[in-house]
């Protein structure tokens, strides 16, 4: 929406520690890049394979599947000898090439070329659908996929395809349960580096996204759109069954049940049924005898908030009307959920 301010993603705060990009884990299977094939290299004049007979040459082992120069540290093999000397200096750790603006140092003269456009800005690669421009022809080729719709990557475990390696990544951990991306402050792991990003808002304070009619501030721009919709009044959710409209999809969902009668949450103990998770926890204090509300003067706890509303009301050591009889009728739940049933 046009109120929405939102501020740009800063890289990962200093709290963040998490494992750096993996080798691709045996799940994964899809295209890989082949070092050898680079789409980008500009056609050169006079590569005709009739009088180029390195070309020739080229075509024939391609198609034959040759690669003739093994490295004798790892044992990898190429279809070129110059390809298999620049692979070397991965071993050696080489960088010949350096930036002369940032000093930063490259194995390949061509990484070189490619890290000079972060300083000058130049993107020569354009996507001929909605021309978006790319500095590297890499990246051109990645966000094609959203337009053709190609998922080269899938999941050996269920099947699933996606567009790029990187979501696969994410996806594996779901079948793995891995979660490399732990928070430095309070320890809790994460299977992916964008919610512990979101988790360290709660330790920092920060709130990136702002309400530009209020200036109220949020950790994650899903609250601010919601938050936006008390301004504007829009209630885009509508009921199927009565019409009625709502503004927030977990509104219409809880509004659903009242048509079809479905009662999804069960108690263990005794199998009641309810509408409302938030119906079913405070149940559950019937068995577990938990006391969810505190009357904040005599600390004295109850199950149900009409028992803390009742005692309150009786509170003799207050005089009737008073600021602090008036603060002490306040409900004080002890359980974060905002509804409170009564015990019937």
């Amino acid at each position: 929406p046009p109120h929405i301010k939102e501020e740009q993603e800063d890289p990962d705060p200093p709290h963040i520690k998490g494992d750096q990009e993996d080798p691709d884990p045996p799940h994964i299977k899809g295209d890989q890049e082949d070092p050898d094939d680079d789409w980008t290299r500009k056609p050169q004049s006079g590569s005709n394979s009739l009088n180029n007979p390195e070309v020739s040459v080229s075509g024939s082992r391609c198609r034959a599947g040759e690669k003739p120069f093994r490295c004798s540290q790892c044992w990898k093999r190429f279809v070129f000898e110059r390809n298999l000397k620049r692979h070397m200096l991965t071993h050696t750790r080489e960088k010949p090439s350096s930036c002369s603006v940032c000093k930063k140092t490259f194995t390949q003269s061509g990484n070189l070329l490619k890290h000079m456009r972060i300083h000058t800005g130049e993107k020569p690669y354009s996507c001929s659908v909605c021309g978006k421009a790319f500095s590297d022809s890499g990246n051109l080729k990645v966000h094609m996929r959203s337009h053709s719709g190609e998922k080269p990557f899938s999941c050996s475990l269920c099947g699933k395809g996606f567009s790029f390696k990187s979501h696969l990544k994410k996806h594996i951990r779901t079948h793995t349960g891995e979660k490399p991306f732990s928070c430095s402050v309070c320890g809790k792991s994460f299977s992916d580096s964008g919610n512990l990003k979101v988790h360290m808002r709660a330790h920092t304070g920060e709130k990136p996204f702002s309400c530009s009619l209020c200036e109220k501030s949020y950790t994650q721009s899903g609250d601010l759109q919601r938050h936006i919709q008390i301004h504007t009044g829009e209630k885009p959710f509508s009921c199927a069954e009565c019409g009625k409209r709502f503004g927030f999809k977990s509104h219409l969902k809880k509004h659903t049940i009242t048509h079809t009668g479905e009662k999804p949450f069960s108690c263990s103990f005794c199998g009641k049924s309810f509408t409302q998770k938030v119906n079913l926890t405070y149940h559950m204090s019937v068995h577990t005898g938990e006391k969810h509300f505190r009357c904040r003067f005599c600390e004295e706890r109850f199950t149900w908030y009409t028992q803390l509303k009742s005692h309150q009301g009786t509170d003799k050591s207050l005089k009737p009307g008073s600021p602090q009889t008036l603060m002490n009728r306040a409900r004080v739940p002890t359980d974060p959920h905002e509804q409170s049933p009564g015990p019937h």
